[in-house]
């Protein structure tokens, strides 16, 4: 295990990037997914495309190997700095981040406003997930490389530089984690980052762990289609795996649609090719407002294509779509169903350059409540994003892109802020994506040793 009592989080940044853990194999392998033949060179093609990621035909230095965006504050850069900015920002590298005021680690923490506990993220520097607690220092990290994970060159496959970061985790009670390597695996790690079990089901995005330990996980192939004509396109499933890590059975979110009553979406999906719908969420309803939208039953799940900007509800028995929203927000992520009834979404704003956290009346899709920053504090992650609503009625916001992560309350001032620090290039012009901030209880859990 790896613990530090005190200290900031970049000492850490650096263990977690430089200090790997074993990752011995363990308990029963599922058989990996093997790509068709001549599909991995279309998957690599579409991901690129698809991911903000640094490719070799880009100018300047790159980042380390990982997930970066543009950080510095321009009025920090020499002429030549912002003239290669301007270079890198036209051929979309920069898309979607702009340089964040400044600070690192925890900027403001307001005690007695700020919800306490323990926060689980996720970075993109690295292949690794941390804990760390309200004023930054981290108190346990997990970490494991798609090498580590996949050892033999033969099952692991090519990579894309997207695979060398963790997309999204999720903490289990015993202190272990699951993992997605985007487009390509889940893993599952023990609380020392030694492997249970690994399924290459070419996991993306997210999962989600039912009361039984099953899990969901969206997952993706590349299919080829000739009445879309030559080029390849990217279809989402959701996937459902046993405790062990096998799979038991899948729906394809694309055929649900096409056999539901929602013609116009269905009308758009077909019409596209390469990343059709980008389904980027799933969580599982329980039924609680089934009275108010008869479509929330308890199994049905909650989706969000980033692509078609749409919700939908997926009736998983039936294989259908049986809901959807669309509204004013584009490009989303993470929809959340609250307590109230209501969804939460990140919007990302699509081209707007503007991003907003949305509260949303599910049955006529009225705005009852939203945070879209200021002129003086604006914010706008161009993809990822998430947003959950605390116990104490704050809302903790994810701006992925710029590495930050947000407390505000309902009049939208900001009781807790963490920048990432892991940043990265000659004048710390790259900061790492914060993929996701998740706010736990306070109390340190059985399977972590309190620090001294």
């Amino acid at each position: 295990m790896t613990r530090l009592s005190s200290g900031p989080l970049l000492a850490t940044v650096v263990l977690l990037g430089g200090v790997l853990a074993s990752c011995t194999e363990s308990g029963p392998q599922p058989t990996p997914l093997q790509p068709e033949r001549g599909m991995v060179t279309a998957e690599e093609e579409l991901a690129a495309a698809q991911e903000g990621t640094w490719s070799d035909d880009q100018v300047g230095e790159p980042p380390p190997k990982g997930r970066w965006q543009r950080a510095a504050d321009a009025s920090e850069l020499s002429t030549e700095q912002r003239a290669e900015i301007k270079e890198l920002e036209a051929i979309g590298y920069a898309s979607g981040s702009r340089p964040p005021a400044g600070g690192s680690g925890v900027t403001v923490h307001l005690a007695g406003r700020a919800l306490a506990g323990l926060n689980f993220f996720v970075s993109g520097h690295t292949s690794g997930a941390g804990l760390m607690d309200m004023e930054g220092r981290v108190l346990h990290t997990w970490s494991a490389t798609v090498e580590e994970v996949w050892p033999d060159p033969a099952e692991r496959g090519r990579t894309l530089l997207g695979n060398h970061f963790w997309r999204r985790a999720h903490l289990e009670s015993d202190g272990g984690v699951l993992a997605i390597f985007e487009a390509h695996s889940l893993v599952k790690l023990d609380r020392d980052s030694r492997v249970v079990w690994k399924n290459r089901c070419r996991a993306h995005h997210d999962l989600e762990v039912l009361d039984d330990g099953d899990i969901l996980v969206l997952t993706r192939e590349v299919k080829l289609d000739p009445g879309r004509g030559p080029r390849p396109f990217l279809e989402d499933f959701v996937t459902r795996l046993g405790p062990d890590g096998r799979e038991k059975r899948r729906v394809s979110v694309l055929a649900a649609l096409q056999d539901s009553p929602f013609t116009e979406l269905a009308t758009l999906a077909a019409a596209k090719n390469g990343d059709v719908l980008h389904t980027n969420t799933i969580a599982r309803l329980d039924g609680r407002f089934v009275d108010r939208l008869p479509a929330f039953r308890a199994g049905n799940l909650l989706l969000s294509s980033r692509e078609l900007s749409f919700l939908a509800v997926l009736d998983p028995e039936a294989g259908k779509i049986v809901w959807t929203m669309r509204g004013d927000f584009r490009e989303q992520h993470d929809p959340r169903l609250l307590d109230s009834g209501n969804l939460l979404l990140f919007d990302n704003g699509g081209k707007r350059r503007a991003s907003a956290v949305i509260e949303l009346d599910p049955g006529n899709g009225a705005v009852l409540w939203e945070y879209r920053g200021s002129a003086g504090a604006p914010f706008h992650s161009g993809t990822c994003g998430t947003a959950a609503r605390l116990a104490n009625g704050n809302t903790l916001i994810t701006e992925s892109d710029n590495g930050r992560a947000f407390e505000v309350d309902r009049a939208g001032e900001i009781v807790w802020e963490f920048r990432n620090p892991a940043r990265a290039g000659q004048e710390g012009e790259y900061v790492a994506t914060l993929f996701e901030v998740v706010r736990l209880s306070p109390a340190l859990p059985a399977w972590l040793e309190r620090p001294k």
